[in-house]
């Protein structure tokens, strides 16, 4: 009866004309800067933060919301149309949903995403609604020990994203723990890796990596070799919809990216970029046939989608109920509440119900906003590849380098993006994946600072990571993973051998 009470309170606040105005403000917004490459919600919250002043807390915090989750919405349409990633989370999307573009089915793979986000973002919100109380103090039972065997566990697992041999993979995944050990420790505060360049002090952004591997790397291998697409010319409802036989291939990764997105959105300090890699790494690991990823497999597009989009949700978990963020947006979100004279933790549900609930209602009302928004631009957002190339390949390097730029205001960061573009282009010509490199990239800084706190704390002993049961169970989850690709890697030999 209680929680019934609690949503019709936040009914009365997420219903009322401000409240909706917000919502609309921010989710529509969120779209068209999730399409955007390099500008990201990070950036757009920010800038927009000063203007929410004169907002009542709820008005504000609802906008601010909305920009975020639907940057999520939008993050993926120019990774599958043009292989650049609005956003860090919508990288891994460009592995499956550029290909299908580039097969005519671009406006097959933008519908999914639209479905399996509205999918995710729905079972995330309602785990917040419900479960947020007790997720919270799931979510405490997790220390430096825990994070950081959850971060080996997805580093392994992310030997399993590349289309190519694990080992390639591996050796993208430590590339990109190299290039996270880039600017100053955390604790000692000391320069490492920066060669005197007091730009790379603050260490090289996720953006810039992504939009360079992804994005530039694909401007210079059109240029080299243009690519064969094949748009639809006549765009209709009905050739935008995925037949029954790919919808039904999508249910179960849709069910299990939203899955992993829920739990790990609700982690303090993991977030939807890892939850979209791990979700999609689980997508080819289970298929009967993961040749098929990397080459327009849809599930490849549903899985991450997903996962990205419930965990969009449930960081707003840790947040609010414990005031610890998830990610830099929502640092900024706390920032917002504090403004306002709100402390968020947990007392907050009970101090400041109505902002509480009535921020859990806009997103029930915020994603319903995006699928109406989102299914109509489909049709327009497809007819952007009926553009010559010759004319949208300089557009697209424009919005790069004002995405870029707009991170820190640094024309360094604009050449950062160009190099790591030709690096791309040629790990692309060695057959190198750039997806699990993104991957070492988030996780290393993260992975470092929490094996050292662990070690702090357990003065140096290594048995801290075997004593604590949650971080003795992922440990072993990583064992076991390992042990299965080594076992099925030795029975493919011999098949290989007969072929040969």
């Amino acid at each position: 009866m209680d929680f019934f009470a609690n949503l019709g309170t936040g009914i009365d606040a997420a219903f009322s004309l401000s409240a909706l105005v917000s919502c609309f403000f921010g989710v529509t917004l969120g779209t068209f800067i999730g399409v955007l490459p390099g500008v990201g919600p990070l950036a757009t919250v920010a800038i927009l933060l000063p203007i929410t002043f004169g907002y009542e807390p709820t008005d504000a915090l609802i906008m601010l919301a909305g920009i975020y989750y639907g940057a999520q919405y939008g993050g993926s349409t120019a990774s599958i149309l043009l292989n650049v990633p609005g956003t860090a989370t919508s990288a891994v999307t460009c592995l499956d949903g550029y290909p299908m573009a580039c097969q005519g089915r671009a406006g097959i793979a933008l519908f999914i995403t639209t479905i399996a986000s509205f999918v995710g973002s729905l079972v995330g919100v309602i785990l917040v609604a419900g479960f947020a109380p007790l997720l919270s103090a799931f979510a405490l039972q997790f220390s430096a020990a825990e994070y950081f065997s959850l971060m080996v566990l997805g580093l392994v697992a992310a030997s399993l994203v590349g289309r190519g041999a694990p080992l390639r993979s591996v050796t993208m995944v430590v590339v990109g723990l190299i290039l996270g050990l880039v600017g100053i420790d955390v604790n000692t505060a000391e320069f490492r890796f920066t060669y005197g360049i007091m730009n790379l002090a603050d260490g090289i952004h996720l953006v810039i990596v992504a939009t360079g591997l992804f994005g530039i790397a694909e401007i210079i291998a059109s240029l080299v070799s243009p690519p064969e697409r094949k748009p639809a010319r006549d765009i209709t409802w009905r050739s935008l919809m995925p037949s029954w036989a790919e919808f039904k291939a999508c249910i179960m990764p849709m069910a299990r990216g939203t899955g992993i997105g829920s739990a790990l959105g609700a982690l303090p300090g993991t977030g939807s970029t890892i939850a979209s890699f791990i979700a999609y790494a689980t997508e080819v690991k289970l298929s009967r046939n993961p040749e098929r990823f990397g080459n327009g497999a849809i599930e490849g597009v549903a899985a991450p989608e997903s996962a990205n989009n419930a965990a969009a949700q449930t960081a707003f978990i840790p947040t609010l109920t414990l005031g610890i963020p998830g990610d830099a947006v929502m640092a900024v979100m706390i920032g917002a509440l504090m403004i306002h004279g709100i402390i968020p933790g947990p007392r907050l549900i009970i101090e400041e119900p109505s902002l509480f609930w009535g921020l859990i209602v806009s997103f029930f009302i915020g994603n319903v906003m995006l699928v109406i928004l989102n299914l109509p631009l489909i049709g327009i957002w497809v007819r952007i590849l009926s553009i010559p190339y010759a004319v949208l390949f300089p557009s697209i390097l424009v919005f790069i380098c004002i995405g870029v730029y707009s991170i820190r205001n640094s024309p360094f960061d604009v050449m950062m993006v160009m190099l790591f573009g030709i690096i791309g282009f040629v790990l692309k010509l060695l057959r190198f994946e750039p997806a699990p490199l993104l991957l070492g990239l988030v996780l290393g800084p993260m992975l470092e600072e929490n094996f050292r706190r662990a070690l702090l704390i357990s003065r140096g002993s290594m048995m801290v990571f075997l004593e604590r049961p949650i971080s003795a169970i992922f440990l072993a989850g990583t064992l076991a993973l390992v042990v299965w690709i080594i076992v099925e890697r030795i029975r493919a030999r011999p098949v290989r051998s007969i072929e040969a």
